[in-house]
């Protein structure tokens, strides 16, 4: 089974986001992909198989499947546009967040993804605690979003990670208003057994929509500020939908050799 490492949300090697691609005949059981995952030991790892009706992504992190993952989407795109479909500019995947249409445009791919509903929250001493600095606002969908007050405060964030799996959403995000994009974040996963994801896709399902309404824009340029650092390139339809874009780079292919059951 051949195995894809794929940088999304960058053309540089060794920054954005990795994730690990595997394209297979048949699907392993849930314990052989999970093993894997904790072997790769990446905030994902996706498995696609090739199925009458097209393709079929799924996404496990070292802890658990998830429903919605974009760096691996937009890696499995890579992928499959590169390695398996290279006439192709379009390639559709069917997952447990329906079916997701990835576009190549030039050194973009274009991720059509469902907006996330969310609603405002209270800010809580809990917050306060998990982040070490208090948001001035919060809103909660699937993800939790605290907002800061500067750009500064989120690069300097040195969250607790057990206090912040006591909080609301699969992931906390840390998010303020950026100096040189629209927004700047980070995406904090204790809950799924990652302490802090490089450049999370999904999670900007919601940041990008609330900065949007905050700014009056359309268009969100965002970057997320971890170590590795990546950008995201976000247009809200106003449908349900939003387009997140990126580039991507490839670090490696190898192939798997142990069997999965």
């Amino acid at each position: 089974m051949k195995q894809y490492i794929v940088d999304a949300f960058t053309s540089v090697p060794f920054s954005g986001n990795p994730a690990a691609v595997c394209v297979m005949d048949r699907w392993p059981s849930e314990a052989s992909m999970m093993k894997l995952s904790m072997e790769n030991n990446l905030s994902e790892t996706a498995f696609i198989v090739k199925e009458a009706a097209g393709y079929h992504l799924r996404w496990f992190t070292p802890g658990t499947e998830v429903t919605l993952c974009g760096h691996a989407t937009l890696a499995s795109a890579y992928v499959i546009l590169h390695f398996y479909e290279p006439d192709s500019d379009t390639v559709q995947f069917s997952t447990l967040s329906g079916l997701l249409t990835v576009r190549r445009k030039g050194s973009l791919y274009e991720i059509d993804f469902p907006t996330c509903e969310y609603q405002e929250v209270p800010v809580t001493d809990a917050m306060e605690r998990a982040f070490g600095v208090r948001p001035v606002r919060a809103v909660l969908g699937l993800d939790l979003v605290c907002v800061f007050e500067s750009e500064q405060q989120v690069l300097e964030l040195r969250p607790d990670q057990d206090l912040l799996k006591t909080l609301e959403g699969r992931i906390q995000n840390a998010t303020a208003r950026g100096k040189d994009t629209d927004c700047v974040s980070r995406s904090f996963c204790p809950k799924l057994d990652i302490a802090e994801d490089p450049v999370c896709g999904s999670a900007h399902c919601q940041i990008a929509d609330f900065w949007s309404r905050v700014l009056g824009k359309q268009e969100i340029i965002a970057y997320q500020a971890s170590k590795r650092g990546g950008t995201l390139r976000c247009q809200l339809k106003g449908n349900g939908r939003i387009m997140i874009s990126g580039e991507a780079a490839l670090v490696a292919i190898s192939d798997i050799v142990a069997r999965l059951t």
